[in-house]
């Protein structure tokens, strides 16, 4: 079999770190609860998983496709956003984000920046942009790298008539 083709002759592309932490981000956006945004988050160490989080309400209360959206000065403030719960996650489990890397699927808020600054990230990757936020510039003052991104593509490329080792599901 050629390197480059599977049996079916679609090329082949293995992604780079950044684009597969960065489509793990977006996965994790699938579990969002919010119907305005949907935002993951993958806190990562010397390419190892720490931590991740989407936006959703806080453990215990509805979800806004449940009971809807609380509004606040037009942001929803049922939900805590991806950034957080990814750092509260690490916190429950004791781990330290000091020096790591946060893939979001969007630029962070401000909030968030400044959590993920304080937490110790030192490196955020996104591939959207967000309104109304001064990341940017905290990230900059704190010396926090920012990497722009482009969207991965969309798609999971994983095909059982392809690997001979593998037998679908009875």
């Amino acid at each position: 079999m050629d390197k480059e083709k599977g049996k079916t002759g679609c090329n082949y592309h293995r992604p780079s770190w950044d684009e597969y932490f960065m489509k793990l981000a977006m996965l994790a956006s699938e579990r969002a609860t919010c119907p305005r945004m949907h935002c993951g988050c993958v806190l990562v160490r010397d390419r190892f998983v720490l931590a991740t989080g989407y936006n959703g309400s806080i453990p215990g209360s509805p979800h806004c496709y449940d009971v809807g959206c609380l509004i606040v000065n037009e942001h929803c403030v049922r939900t805590n956003h991806a950034e957080i719960n990814a750092i509260c996650q690490a916190s429950r489990h004791g781990i330290n984000l000091e020096g790591s890397t946060a893939y979001v699927t969007n630029m962070p808020c401000t909030t968030c920046a400044k959590a993920l600054i304080a937490a110790g990230v030192k490196k955020v990757v996104i591939s959207s942009e967000y309104h109304d936020t001064l990341a940017e510039t905290f990230f900059r003052d704190a010396a926090v790298e920012l990497v722009r991104l482009p969207l991965p593509e969309c798609v999971i490329h994983y095909n059982l008539d392809e690997y001979s080792s593998a037998k679908p599901l009875k």
